[in-house]
Parts: structure tokens; C-alpha cells; sequence
């Protein structure tokens, strides 16, 4: 059965070790992304290989179409792509939350923040859940970009990896998150969120 947030206020079995406001959270993943990790590593090192894709395709397409087309092709892929992809990208949070049980989910965002977020309002999350949901969108639109870059033609080349350079960095909160986890990775962290208080609470499961 899974946990309720009642249980976890059972302070013998549940230890709260970190409560985020909303407000917080671009803090939070600053944070999160400066903590030296292997999954922190890999994210940089993902967003590198793919900024050094853009490159690559740049410079074989450069003198080979009118300055106006890559402006087009550049203008799509790091503006309209992007922005036109933040409902798919919350869409594939919600999908994997949805089927391992999750309930009464919820799409916030905080422009301030530059952040957009899906949450299960007082559903207790598990340690496997939280990394479905988390990883989802990165590695299906990611692997759905690499899959076109390499079979599109032209101009669309350099348009998508733009995207995908893009769609990485836009996956900061995510890797930020799973970060917090692979660091505690000794610990069985559950997590719920009150959306109308607008928290997230983390909670270590006790011996």
C-alpha cells in the first residue's frame, strides 16, 4: 500500500529533511546544479555534446543557404520550438505521475522564475515514481531530437539541434531534483506537495 501523507508524520518511521517553497525553487536549482555528482557531471557534459552538435551542423551548413532561412531555421529552434514544447514536456510528467497512481495532478508555473512545473497535489510520491516521472521527458525528447537531427535534411539539422540544446537546459529543475536524490542516494526519500500552500516536502524513511 502506498504511504499517505498522515503516515509520514509518524516522526518513529519519518524523518522531514527539506521543505522547498515554490517561491524557491529557482534557488533550489542553482543549488542543486552546483553540488559536484556524477548525475550533475552527465548533465553538463549532455548539454555540452549537444551545443557542440549545433556547432558542428553550423559550420557544414554555413555559405549553403541565404542568411534570411537560417535566421528562420535559428529563430525556430531556440525560441519557438522551445516554448511550443513546454506543454508536451509537462505532458510527459504527468503521463508516467497518472499511471503509477498518482491523482489530483496539478500544472503551475512562476514567470518570475522562468519555471513551469507538474505536481500531485498530497499524493506521496516513492523513490522510483519520482525518478519515472523526473527522467520521462529528457530521455524521450531527447531521443526523439538526436533520432531527426540525423535523419532530416538540411536547415531542419540545425533548427532541431538548437532545440535540443535548448530542450536540455530547460530540463535544469529536473536534473536538480534527481540530483537531490542521487546525492541522498543511502537514503528512501518519499515526497509529497501541498500545491495550495505551495511546498514541497521531502521526507527519509527511518531504520
Amino acid at each position: 500500500m502506498p504511504f499517505s501523507v498522515e503516515d509520514l508524520d509518524d516522526q518513529k518511521r519519518f524523518r522531514l529533511f527539506l521543505t522547498i517553497p515554490y517561491k524557491d525553487l529557482i534557488h533550489f536549482v542553482f543549488e542543486y546544479l552546483k553540488k559536484k555528482s556524477g548525475l550533475v557531471f552527465l548533465f553538463w557534459f549532455l548539454c555540452f555534446l549537444f551545443l557542440s552538435l549545433t556547432v558542428i551542423i553550423r559550420i557544414k551548413i554555413a555559405g549553403n543557404f541565404p542568411r534570411t532561412h537560417i535566421l528562420f531555421h535559428s529563430f525556430t529552434g531556440m525560441i519557438v520550438l522551445p516554448l511550443a514544447c513546454i506543454p508536451v514536456h509537462e505532458l510527459l510528467h504527468i503521463i508516467p505521475y497518472y499511471i503509477t497512481g498518482a491523482r489530483n495532478i496539478r500544472f503551475g508555473m512562476d514567470l518570475k522564475q522562468y519555471l513551469f512545473y507538474v505536481t500531485a497535489h498530497r499524493c506521496v510520491a516513492t523513490p522510483l515514481q519520482f525518478m519515472i516521472v523526473a527522467w520521462t521527458p529528457f530521455i524521450i525528447i531527447s531521443s526523439g531530437l538526436v533520432l531527426l537531427v540525423f535523419l532530416l535534411p538540411g536547415l531542419w539539422k540545425w533548427s532541431l539541434s538548437l532545440f535540443l540544446f535548448a530542450h536540455a537546459t530547460m530540463c535544469a529543475g529536473d536534473f536538480a531534483l534527481l540530483n537531490l536524490y542521487y546525492l541522498n542516494r543511502n537514503k528512501k526519500i518519499y515526497t509529497w506537495d501541498d500545491v495550495d500552500r505551495k511546498e514541497a516536502y521531502f521526507y527519509e524513511e527511518l531504520n
